[in-house]
């Protein structure tokens, strides 16, 4: 009593590590290989195995020698309906013992498996297993295994199929040998996408101007991966034109761009990179991103007025007072870009128009702690250090003073 309920937790056991490990994909039924072939009596005989479809990751044989008028019980195919995934199989000696045929005759055969058919024309002709990535040296009379991509050479080195290469033990008769192999197929994999393949989408979209506008574009890549492998089979978009491939990328850009928050950390990020130039005199560098988020149509009035103050430094007036007026016209209360206006006007020597908002406001303050007069006499001092001299610096502050 105590062993059939030992088994009969056993049983549960097994199936509940299953249930927890199961793999995407299926048995290529269709694909399967299933052959029987006559050894003649002392010889050698080579069979190579279907093609192995796209995200083959793992194939189960069985190798059935059966005595005259012998018949199969039960194929391999009919077997695996039991199993879910290669989980099943490869947990230990239950599930290869599950997958041996069930009658097999009193005959006995050696094997071995190639992965390419050079290799297994030279096994029929010397009988040696040197180069075989899987041998059966010992004679059995049936056999089953699990070959995965992960533990086995025979699928790491595979070009789409096996070869299995067969020795007659028997020294008088011939034999009946039964070859079954299923390959099991990644559902992700079946469409093409290794990771070679998805790093040349990953390296392709971090060169788009999008991802070029971010500190770390990982994150927006891979949502266009995603949204490419969801779409499209990997050599369906390899067959697309050009044109079609360079619209894919922008249409599933603009899709991950608006649907997460990347966007308000791309423009950020811009301006934190525009600010640290600012700081180290890049001036132009620093113009170059803040274009970005205005010509993208994010900027704030903040944002007109730092490119504004960077046009200044560079002594563009003209372009400063273009870029300061947008930003008037968001926030017309916003001081720090009137300050930068009059700046602007005195230095484009236009005197009156400075005059008129300095005076005006004056007694005011451009952020909580800090005065207009304070912060306009910092930019004044701001100005000689990189170059910019006007005898009308002297001439505002007295009529401020």
């Amino acid at each position: 009593m105590n062993s059939i309920k030992g088994i009969f937790l056993l049983v549960i056991a097994l199936a509940f590590q299953t249930s927890f490990s199961q793999k995407d994909g299926y048995w290529d039924k269709t694909r399967a290989t299933t052959e029987e072939i006559t050894v003649s009596a002392r010889d050698r005989i080579i069979l190579k195995t279907q093609d192995f479809p796209e995200g083959t990751t793992e194939v189960v044989f069985r190798i059935t020698l059966l005595d005259k008028n012998q018949q199969m019980a039960g194929s391999l195919v009919s077997v695996l309906k039991a199993i879910p995934d290669p989980t099943g199989i490869s947990q230990g000696s239950a599930g290869a013992v599950f997958i041996l045929s069930k009658i097999s005759g009193e005959d006995k055969c050696k094997y071995a498996v190639f992965s390419s058919a050079d290799l297994a024309t030279k096994y029929k002709e010397n009988g040696k297993t040197d180069d075989a990535c899987l041998v059966q040296d010992t004679p059995v009379s049936k056999d089953a295994n699990l070959l995965s991509a992960d533990k086995s050479a025979c699928m790491k080195l595979n070009s789409g199929n096996l070869w299995f290469g067969f020795e007659s033990k028997n020294w008088i008769m011939n034999q009946k040998i039964i070859l079954e192999v299923v390959p099991w197929v990644d559902n992700k994999l079946s469409r093409g996408w290794t990771v070679e393949n998805r790093k040349a989408i990953i390296d392709q979209c971090k060169t788009s101007n999008l991802a070029q506008k971010m500190s770390n574009s990982d994150d927006f890549c891979v949502c266009i991966l995603d949204k490419i492998q969801a779409s499209y089979k990997f050599k369906e978009f390899q067959k697309l034109l050009p044109m079609e491939r360079a619209k894919a990328f922008k249409d599933f850009g603009n899709s991950c761009f608006g649907e997460s928050n990347l966007s308000t950390t791309v423009y950020n990020d811009l301006r934190k990179q525009a600010a640290g130039l600012a700081k180290q005199g890049k001036f132009g560098e620093a113009i170059i991103k803040l274009a970005t988020v205005i010509n993208d149509g994010k900027a704030t009035a903040l944002d007109y007025n730092a490119i504004g103050n960077n046009y200044l430094l560079t002594k563009q007036y003209g372009k400063a007072i273009k870029f300061l007026k947008e930003g008037e016209k968001q926030d017309e209360t916003e001081l720090l870009i009137q300050l930068n206006l009059a700046h602007a006007y005195l230095l484009n020597d236009n005197y009156t128009l400075a005059k008129a908002i300095y005076k005006e406001y004056q007694a005011q303050n451009v952020t909580d702690s800090l005065s207009w007069t304070q912060k306009m006499k910092q930019d004044f001092e701001n100005f000689k250090k990189v170059g910019i001299q006007s005898k009308d610096f002297e001439r505002v502050l007295r009529l401020i003073n």
